[in-house]
């Protein structure tokens, strides 16, 4: 994994084991506290401070070509700042960076105006960062694929021909999509039948998590041109962590022949911060290798991953630890960010700013790295122990009250410990 820059540090005192360095800086939106007439307003973090662009806009300290005058910082959302491309991101990044640097004065140096910008955590909270027009779910781990076709289909062929042809995915639900600790309401639904009776109506029984990533897409694309597989990153914003909760029952029951809706539509969580691909390139790594080769329009010149690793917490309500369930890393994704674009938009499909594609479960190689309940308890055949419950699900007398995707020690410190 490549060494962070240890040249570059910051006035504002970030604590040890932070993942809000200067070298991170993931964009959001927040809400001061207890402040009802204040609109939300963009964001990044650092240490324990959001730093309010806004603040830092109306002090003049955007003065570069793309960003001098612009109200993107002015907006309740990052979607105008997410259309204006690579250049603005850039020129957003380096001008923060610079301000907030040890050896800059312009905010370390000035009481009044660096109180105006810098505000503590504890004192905002953090709302969705973007609208969202349009939401993806990707199916792009091999290691899940085969997972939930032995379930399904036995050992033989676990995974479909067409699975190593083409990221497989779906059309999910945009309005359900909540920023991280909103509380998240158990789906009634339809259920398999036992025996000759009718159907199982009621509160799912089967409550699941998935681990994934999800990408923030920048500027998009007119309808009818997709995006060449090459140009693909330059219309990727960054990165969030994914909750895509799961009933396991109702989907079960509605999915052929048409996939997933009501098991999958009522609620989906995403991180309040966006870790820009910028801030992710000291993580780059080779993806696997794929064969059969893809068709010409998924052949990149630059086939690559992240080294991200992922951690996924639980904390059942009455309890008062967490426990790990599932360690991955996001380097096991088959088919790259910039090749499930691609193939998104080669039927003329168009992307929007702020439109959202994940990744899918993120299940690593070995057991322990399944990103589910589903596969890690093999359809429930097995306990998977959660702070010593051995709960094999989140069932419906057990209500969770949080998971949490982590990134470890290892990614310390340019990408945060948990994205809430």
């Amino acid at each position: 994994m490549a060494e962070p820059s240890q040249q570059l540090r910051s006035f504002v005192e970030v604590p040890a084991g932070s993942h809000f360095p200067i070298q991170n800086l993931p964009f959001g939106v927040f809400r001061r506290r207890g402040v009802q007439a204040q609109a939300p307003r963009p964001a990044v973090a650092i240490g324990d401070f959001a730093l309010d662009l806004a603040a830092v806009a109306d002090a003049g300290l955007f003065d570069g070509p793309a960003l001098s005058g612009s109200p993107c910082f002015h907006q309740e959302t990052l979607n105008m700042f997410l259309g204006m491309g690579r250049p603005a991101w850039r020129e957003a990044r380096a001008t923060l960076q610079k301000i907030l640097s040890a050896d800059e004065p312009v905010l370390r140096d000035n009481e009044a105006l660096r109180n105006k910008c810098l505000v503590p955590m504890s004192d905002i909270e953090m709302v969705l960062p973007i609208t969202v027009g349009g939401y993806t779910d990707f199916f792009c781990s091999v290691h899940h694929a085969m997972n939930c076709g032995f379930i399904f289909r036995g050992p033989q062929t676990p995974v479909n021909p067409n699975w190593f042809y083409l990221p497989v995915g779906y059309n999910g639900r945009a309005s359900s999509i909540v920023v991280s600790g909103t509380n998240v309401i158990r789906p009634r639904g339809q259920g398999h039948p036992t025996g000759n009776s009718a159907p199982y109506f009621g509160p799912s029984q089967k409550l699941d998590f998935e681990l994934e990533m999800a990408a923030i897409v920048g500027p998009g694309n007119e309808l009818g041109k997709p995006i060449d597989i090459n140009d693909a990153e330059e219309h990727i914003f960054g990165l969030t962590l994914m909750n895509d909760w799961s009933a396991r029952d109702i989907q079960a029951w509605e999915t052929i022949p048409l996939g997933p809706f009501l098991g999958k539509s009522f609620s989906t969580t995403v991180s309040p911060w966006i870790v820009t691909l910028d801030a992710l390139k000291p993580f780059m790594c080779d993806a696997p290798k794929q064969e059969p080769e893809p068709l010409p329009y998924l052949a990149e010149k630059n086939h690559i991953n992240y080294d991200i690793p992922l951690e996924a917490w639980i904390k059942p309500k009455d309890q008062n630890d967490a426990s790990i369930v599932t360690k991955t890393n996001f380097k096991h994704l088959y088919w790259t960010l910039t090749q499930q674009l691609a193939h998104h938009t080669i039927n003329g499909c168009n992307m929007r700013p702020g439109d959202i594609f994940a990744t899918g479960t993120l299940s690593g190689p070995v057991w322990s790295k399944h990103c589910n309940f589903y596969t890690h308890s093999m359809n429930l055949t097995l306990t998977c122990a959660i702070s010593g419950t051995g709960l094999p699900r989140v069932s419906a007398g057990a209500d969770m009250e949080r998971a949490e995707g982590d990134t470890g020690g290892e990614f310390d410190p340019q990408v945060p410990r948990r994205w809430r």
